[in-house]
């Protein structure tokens, strides 16, 4: 499923190189982190969130042919000042 994430993110983003997907496993729950630029985080979500959200339940489709839960998270690293 990590790799699908990848894949789908990468190409949606300007900077694919960029994009950094943690998989978090836990008992019957799978936790992603999705870390990309900060210019490439609108991109990902879409308008209201419809990007994001055809993401999740493709993730989540996978997960359950498992038997598992997934949840994936958008990661935003803080800005220094």
């Amino acid at each position: 499923m990590k790799e699908l994430i990848e894949y789908i993110v990468k190409s949606i983003v300007d900077n694919p190189e960029e994009v950094e997907v943690t998989q978090i496993d836990g008992e019957s729950t799978i936790v992603f982190e999705l870390r990309v630029k900060q210019e490439d985080v609108g991109k990902v979500i879409g308008k209201k969130g419809r990007t994001i959200n055809a993401i999740r339940t493709l993730v989540n489709a996978t997960a359950a042919k498992s038997g598992m839960r997934a949840m994936l998270e958008i990661v935003e690293e803080d800005k220094p000042f």
